[in-house]
């Protein structure tokens, strides 16, 4: 199948970039506009990058931002759209793109939670996929939008995701100490963050709760059915570049032992990994048996191969004392909880020839 004309949205901010990184040389996707607001426009890659981590690739960093316009979109024949557009603006711009018939792919968090678009997480729930026919009937010219999750649900979701199937654990606890990534660019004050724990993110753990019940949930009969699953969390910014680290607590009358999570956890694959998606890890849950992991710095890149580096959930310390079940959690924010999310959405929409 030939590649499909791809735009970036946002291509200024950290989860453009991230989108930028994993779409060169795609397989499936060929960039053609990088877009930005207009205080961006006509500037090169190179001069707005923010990503630390990661120099900007020869050829890609000469590339030039441009306005975010649908017509001019349209006109460069573009199919298929990956928003890291800020939630406050993506709403009505993502809207437009979809009722021209385009394919979005959104990290924001505007249209998750409408009654016809999935936040899709493949390995739990690509049969939400088919939501998208019902959008494509309500738009003048067939597009649609397909968001991926809030991040800090994101990696907790995949990790719930074998244990609700085998063992069906419905009350779930979590603390989550989030990074400062996750805040986007500049993100929190050094002066309010260094040497210090912000213990409130503004309707995170509203998002936890609410979105974790949709992905975990089911599609049927053209309807979205929430899964009996609740997420109780508290939420913090900590001092750390990238990577959510979560402590997950469950309890329940008949958890089994420690070993068997782990191997529960360890065999999980999904259909990702049966289609050898590009961006899909090879091992979507890693389970770490050293007793101080896993940690941001030294596992939020997790996952196989190269092009799947922070794709995949890491979990440790996994304890079960008294009924209660406590493992701790991390996934890349604005890798798998961010750009690599959608990219990974919209390989599975380009293998399945929903575009």
């Amino acid at each position: 199948m030939a590649k499909k004309k791809a735009a970036i949205l946002g291509s200024s901010g950290m989860i453009g970039q991230r989108f930028a990184h994993m779409l060169n040389d795609h397989p499936y996707f060929d960039v053609v506009a990088y877009c930005a607001s207009d205080r961006s426009e006509g500037k090169k890659l190179a001069d707005v990058w923010r990503l630390s981590d990661l120099d900007t690739i020869p050829g890609l960093s000469e590339e030039v931002i441009q306005a975010t316009a649908t017509s001019a979109l349209i006109k460069e024949g573009v199919e298929v759209a990956f928003s890291g557009l800020p939630s406050d603006v993506a709403g009505p711009i993502e809207n437009d793109l979809a009722e021209a018939g385009i394919a979005v792919f959104s990290n924001a968090a505007s249209h998750r939670m409408e009654p016809d678009t999935p936040i899709l997480i493949p390995e739990i729930n690509a049969e939400h996929l088919a939501s998208v026919e019902v959008q494509k009937r309500r738009r003048k010219k067939g597009g649609f939008i397909v968001t991926n999750a809030n991040c800090s649900v994101t990696g907790l979701a995949l990790g719930l995701k074998p244990l609700v199937d085998k063992f069906g654990f419905t009350e779930i606890d979590v603390a989550t100490y989030q990074a400062l990534s996750g805040a986007g660019y500049p993100g929190v004050s050094s002066l309010d963050i260094t040497g210090n724990v912000l213990p409130w993110i503004k309707n995170e753990e509203e998002k936890m709760g609410l979105e974790g019940k949709k992905i975990l949930g089911a599609w049927k009969n053209g309807r979205f059915v929430d899964s009996p699953v609740n997420i109780m969390a508290s939420c913090a910014r900590v001092h750390v570049r990238d990577g959510h680290l979560e402590a997950v607590f469950i309890r329940d009358r008949a958890i089994p032992d420690a070993k068997t999570i782990a191997k529960e956890l360890r065999s999980f694959r999904a259909k990702p990994q049966k289609l050898k998606l590009p961006s899909a890890p090879e091992q979507p849950i890693i389970v770490m048996d050293e007793p101080n992991r896993p940690q941001p710095l030294l596992d939020s890149y997790a996952g196989t191969p190269d092009r799947a580096r922070g794709m995949a959930t890491v979990i440790g310390r996994i304890r079960v004392t008294e009924g209660c079940l406590r493992f701790y959690l991390l996934s890349h924010n604005t890798i798998r909880g961010g750009a690599g999310g959608s990219v990974l959405n919209a390989e599975l929409a380009f293998k399945e020839g929903v575009i």
